[in-house]
């Protein structure tokens, strides 16, 4: 185990962080858990590590992979645009349209803030090595559909769970954590041989790894990204947003090109006096009227 935690000190002192991240406060957080958790491939000099970090149970990689969309995203944006503004029939309003003119009907909504032609692209993510605790605020965004492992059908003794960054960097912390994970490992092995799956499962942490497949359209992905890109998001679920937004981006730059966090896209924090100080908060805090 020291040659473990030894290695991810050298692996955090080396890696470079993400642009625009300084390593202060929650931000040091996220750097961390992308150097444990991260899609980073090591070398040998940390193959020992890797093995001990499995061995030991701990989930070592968010995994985000977009397993489905709708075919040609942007066009489909595009006609649905088109016909709001267009009295052309049906078969010509989703004909003769060139890149030129699909790039700027979607420009044209966005600018407008007339979104709801986006609805009409979906997207649908295969996700894995993410908490349960990151799950639970996943299933906020309500316009949306999951299909998550279940804990009542599929047994979790020996479960693989995700340890937060200010954890696995402190060795005290992480001796305290391992030690109860082992603790309610041990117990729920125990209670499922005396008890149902799902009445065994109410011992099991947050931490508890899970696994899940999700879709959303393109409006439900710009709410999701713009709440859960900012820096005052929680660490997990802001680094499955990059992940996310990434892999849209590469199917549909032009409807995702403009995303990021509220200061970004709009040049001042909605978060008032919880603002992290990137840029200048409007004073006004998130909820208030």
């Amino acid at each position: 185990m020291q040659v473990a935690i030894a290695a991810i000190c050298a692996i955090y002192e080396s890696t470079q962080m993400l642009p625009g991240l300084p390593i202060t406060g929650e931000n040091a957080g996220e750097a961390g858990f992308m150097v444990l958790s991260g899609p980073i491939s090591l070398d040998d000099e940390h193959g020992e590590s890797q093995r001990a970090l499995r061995s030991a149970g701990r989930r070592y990689g968010m995994e985000v992979r977009l397993i489905n969309h709708t075919p040609d995203p942007e066009i489909t944006v595009a006609v649905a645009a088109r016909r709001c503004y267009s009295s052309l029939g049906s078969e010509e309003v989703t004909s003769g349209l060139s890149p030129e003119d699909v790039k700027k009907l979607i420009d044209t909504i966005v600018k407008a803030g007339h979104l709801s032609p986006t609805e009409h692209a979906s997207f649908t993510f295969a996700i894995e090595g993410v908490s349960r605790s990151l799950s639970h605020q996943l299933v906020r965004h309500r316009i949306a559909s999951y299909s998550q492992q279940s804990q009542r059908y599929v047994g979790e003794s020996g479960f693989e769970c995700v340890v937060p960054p200010t954890i696995a960097r402190n060795r005290e912390a992480l001796d305290l954590f391992e030690k109860q994970i082992d603790g309610i490992r041990e117990t729920y092995s125990k209670l499922s041989e005396i008890v149902p799956k799902e009445d065994a499962r109410y011992i099991l942490p947050n931490a508890c790894e899970t696994k899940l497949i999700m879709t959303m359209n393109c409006r439900s992905l710009y709410n999701f990204f713009e709440r859960r890109l900012c820096n005052r998001a929680q660490w997990e679920i802001r680094r499955l947003a990059r992940e996310m937004l990434e892999c849209v981006r590469e199917v549909a730059p032009g409807l995702f090109s403009w995303i990021g966090s509220p200061c970004e896209m709009h040049g001042y924090c909605p978060e008032g006096k919880m603002s992290c100080g990137k840029i200048k908060s409007n004073g006004i805090q998130r909820g208030e009227v």
